[in-house]
């Protein structure tokens, strides 16, 4: 199973991309999204960025997330 938590990209240096998943930060490979910018939101798996999401689509999967997690 594969959880898709959207994470904002904050840096990014030739094939990798420090992202935030919230507070935690990873560095991800970006090889499959080359286009992303700072700024921008992602699903990573396996350590490699697989889709980048609008900003809107990242705020709606991040409330739903925030809503789950509070009724845990």
């Amino acid at each position: 199973m594969c959880l898709a938590i959207p994470a904002e990209v904050k840096k990014i240096k030739g094939e990798y991309a420090l992202v935030d998943f919230g507070g935690l930060q990873k560095d991800v490979k970006i090889v499959l999204t080359p286009e992303v910018k700072v700024g921008d939101y992602v699903i990573v798996h396996a350590g490699f960025s697989i889709y980048e999401m609008d900003k809107e689509e990242a705020r709606e999967s991040l409330e739903l997330w925030k809503e789950i997690l509070s009724t845990t």
